[in-house]
């Protein structure tokens, strides 16, 4: 089965410089169909951004090429992947690269781990994950409860900005299930937000364009901003190390593992900044598609009614909540949440008709697969019930959207979002803003490209 990773248009720019200048081979073409150099230096760069980033990029040279193209970065070739069976033909022996291992790690000076070590830190991640929700499943439901009370209060004529309420929401629920009871006070969590916010900008931005390194003043604040970070977590790492607490907390796990403080350190900041990131934008995304179908939401109020009666969600209600997860699935291909994922081919090998060379980097262009009519009759339309289909649960799987697949933070998410949506549904429904027409942004995930406005009444 194939084991993919999130990955985004910047960081996947950023990890072909990297591969290509660690790996100097496949010079060549390997007649697989594709573009041929824009430019001699840049190769099809200046296409990419023409076309507005890599996915939309990614989409046209597909519907051009087949569902096997090559495009050129620099001087060298890139095979990317655009249909289900081919990304199946894909696996091993491939080797997987985590982007926030071999890209967001070096840019913060992290150590990057291998593959051996990056499988057995991913099980550690997993265990981490399953104890922190285990520990803290009432904290979210109380995080979900203050911002559901929250929306309450307003009239039904007010128009709620998604994006800034639940990337709030995310934050306060990561940090507090990440570092602990430092980030109940709102100070903390707004002083983490700043920082956070100026990290990923020039991690988007600055590094791919150069244009941090021209600018002393920003990067001073990036810097102070990673250094900001890495004090909280050491000072969370002194206080937490060698004492017990009722409270289980991400870090907790790793302290206990064989790790090196430092190895602690990182893999916690990665783990925070990613899991925001991953937790706002799917809650925000699944917010905004409920509120624009109405029969899909009263039958989810149904499913919770019928399952948790007046009662707030348990994790061991987690599994009868059919619905709700496939909603939570179809938010994912919708939105195409991680729009493209990448590997080196640590070994020769062959897709269809066509063989790939040893240390070729192969792009996953996920964003095309789960917008393919072929797969999801209907791609653009918002319906929870595709995923009835045993071959459409599958099919999300395989794409490492679900089931054994799942990154750690976005099994996390999944289950914020769960209880975010339970508390929601109990008490409001949801309204679609009629004037507004929402776009994406293909990023890191995807996003709204500007705020997402809804409004809420109250459930008789």
């Amino acid at each position: 089965m194939l084991d993919f990773v999130i990955f985004a248009v910047t960081f996947l720019l950023l990890l072909v410089g990297a591969v290509l200048y660690l790996y100097p081979a496949s010079r060549t073409a390997l007649g697989i169909p594709g573009l041929t150099p824009t430019e001699e230096k840049d190769g099809n760069l200046p296409d990419i951004v023409n076309r507005g980033g890599l996915h939309d990029f990614l989409v046209a040279l597909h519907e051009r090429y087949g569902a096997a193209a090559s495009f050129w970065f620099g001087r060298r070739l890139v095979v990317s992947l655009g249909s289900l069976e081919l990304l199946q033909q894909h696996s091993n022996p491939n080797r997987t690269m985590d982007p926030f291992e071999t890209v967001l790690k070096p840019l913060l000076g992290y150590h990057a781990s291998d593959g051996t070590e990056g499988i057995v830190r991913k099980k550690m991640h997993e265990t981490a994950v399953s104890k922190t929700l285990q520990s803290n499943f009432s904290l979210l439901n109380k995080l979900a409860d203050e911002l559901v009370d929250k929306w309450a209060s307003y009239p039904s004529s007010q128009h709620v900005p998604l994006c800034q309420h639940l990337l709030g929401f995310a934050m306060k629920a990561v940090t507090q299930t990440t570092m602990g009871s430092r980030f109940i006070e709102d100070r903390e969590v707004i002083e983490f937000r700043k920082n956070h916010d100026t990290i990923w900008s020039e991690i988007g931005k600055g590094f791919l364009d150069g244009s941090l390194e021209k600018s002393s003043t920003r990067k001073a604040q990036y810097e102070k901003a990673v250094m900001y970070v890495e004090t909280v977590m050491k000072d969370i790492i002194k206080e937490r190390k060698g004492t017990s607490s009722p409270q289980h907390i991400f870090m907790d796990t790793l302290l206990q593992a064989n790790l090196s403080e430092r190895q602690v350190l990182e893999d916690s900041v990665i783990f925070s900044l990613v899991g925001c990131i991953i937790t706002a934008n799917l809650c925000s995304w699944a917010v905004y598609f409920l509120s624009t179908v109405e029969d899909v939401q009263e039958e989810l109020h149904r499913e919770l009614e019928e399952v948790l009666g007046q009662g707030p969600v348990t994790l061991d209600k987690l599994e009868q909540l059919r619905l709700c997860r496939r909603v939570l699935h179809e938010t994912v291909r919708t939105a195409k949440l991680t729009p493209v994922a990448a590997r080196v081919q640590e070994l020769e090998g062959r897709v269809d008709q066509h063989v790939i060379p040893k240390e070729t980097l192969v792009i996953y262009a996920l964003g095309v697969v789960l917008q393919d009519a072929a797969i999801w009759p209907l791609p653009y339309r918002f319906d929870p019930h595709r995923f009835d289909e045993e071959s459409a649960r599958k099919s999300l799987s395989l794409l490492g959207f679900s089931g054994s697949q799942e990154c750690p933070e976005l099994r996390f998410a999944y289950v914020v979002a769960t209880v975010l949506l339970c508390s929601l549904l109990n008490r409001l429904k949801l309204c679609k803003v009629s004037s507004q027409v929402v776009e994406e942004r293909c990023e890191l995930v995807s996003s709204p490209k500007e705020e997402a406005w809804i409004s809420v009444s109250r459930r008789s």
